[in-house]
């Protein structure tokens, strides 16, 4: 009989930290006004938020967009930093 064993990253092996509520929150309205502002709607974005620092990855339109989620992002209270790492589709890099 053989007995698996989780990888490191196994959601269940017990060795992450239990994310704080208060980035849990961020990153919900970070992801709620991102999907209701019209320029990010309908944009492929990813939330995440560490020590209140959000962290958007994913991929975009066009400039307009990466810049707006950005603000978008920096406008929430309890925000302290955004990592804009959202790249532009079509293969030109984001400045």
């Amino acid at each position: 009989m053989v007995t698996p064993w989780p990888y490191p990253d196994f959601p269940f092996a017990g060795d992450e930290p239990v994310p704080d509520a208060e980035d849990v929150r961020l990153a919900a309205l970070v992801a709620q006004r991102l999907s209701l502002d019209r320029t990010t709607r309908r944009q492929r974005i990813a939330v995440s938020v560490q020590h209140r620092v959000v962290i958007l990855t994913g991929t975009v339109a066009d400039r307009e967009a990466r810049v707006a989620a950005g603000e978008l992002a920096w406008d929430i209270p309890g925000v302290f930093d955004v990592c804009n790492a959202l790249a532009l589709s079509g293969g030109r890099r984001a400045r």
